[in-house]
């Protein structure tokens, strides 16, 4: 059929010459249908450009608006701290000026007003910590170096407030690089919250050990344990369950763990206890495990 067909198109130059400019026709539409496409195409993609750049623009305007109500939150936060220990510092300093306070209220109400005023140095303390979000400085240290700094800055609570005190575990060789201070105050903070949370006779355990390139520390109690709803709120800045704690330790050593590369988890169950988790980076990864 086809040699026909082939034949019959030699043989007649009219039906060659039409089939040639139906040819051409069928051409030129197909250039003018892949013209109007790609024209098309262009349209849409500077629509989606443009869309882009909006959705851009309106997510850094939803960030920046986000900053700003967290800033303001948190502005009207710490106008509440500041206000309360500054206001019974106010008050008792107030009662000083009385010329006929007796001597031993005199000493009391001066001691409860230097109470104050460490409560809210602390307070100022911790709000820069918080606030400078980085850990400056680093050095390489030995893990148990960081041990037995914890331990000769948390043992005297722990004897005032007759608490079992317990370093266990093993890091020999573990090698940590960092800002030290920085990872012992938010080791220390964890310490100082355990044996504040258990009564007297009560047991604390700092755990360090070696897990691959990774020390694990735990800070661990026998006190009376959190809800889940308490749990959650724990790293919240200014979350506190306590009178005198200004709400930001546990944000702060959550950023320090960030900053190292690290990162802090908490497991806790009424009546029986807490423990928190920080894993952290070793420079020496021929650590033991235990």
């Amino acid at each position: 059929m086809e040699t026909v067909l082939t034949a019959d198109l030699e043989l007649d130059p009219k039906r060659l010459a039409e089939a040639f400019q139906a040819f051409s026709l069928a051409s030129d539409e197909l250039a003018a249908a892949y013209g109007a496409l790609e024209r098309q195409v262009e349209s849409l993609t500077a629509e989606l450009a443009a869309a882009n750049a909006e959705a851009n623009r309106l997510r850094e305007e939803a960030e920046r608006n986000k900053r700003l109500a967290a800033m303001g939150e948190m502005a009207a936060q710490l106008a509440h701290q500041l206000r309360t220990p500054l206001a019974a510092a106010l008050l008792y300093a107030g009662n000083l000026e009385n010329p006929d306070l007796p001597p031993d209220s005199r000493v009391s109400i001066a001691s409860k007003t230097v109470d104050r005023l460490k409560h809210l140095e602390r307070l100022i303390q911790d709000m820069l910590l918080f606030a400078r979000g980085e850990v400056l400085g680093r050095e390489t240290f030995p893990v148990a170096d960081l041990l037995t700094d914890l331990a000769h800055t948390c043992e005297p609570l722990a004897t005032r407030r007759q608490v079992d005190f317990r370093i266990a575990g093993q890091s020999s060789g573990a090698l940590m690089t960092g800002n030290r201070k920085a990872l012992a105050g938010a080791l220390t903070n964890l310490v100082e919250n355990a044996i504040q949370a258990v009564a007297a006779g009560g047991v604390v355990t700092l755990a360090a050990n070696c897990r691959d390139d990774r020390a694990i520390l735990s800070v661990s109690d026998n006190g009376r344990g959190m809800t889940p709803e308490v749990v959650a709120r724990l790293f919240e800045p200014f979350f506190t369950t306590r009178s005198d704690g200004t709400g930001l330790g546990l944000a702060i050593a959550r950023g320090v763990a960030r900053a190292h590369g690290g990162g802090i988890d908490v497991r806790s169950e009424p009546g029986v206890g807490t423990e928190f988790i920080i894993t952290l980076p070793v420079t020496q990864s021929s650590c033991r495990n235990t």
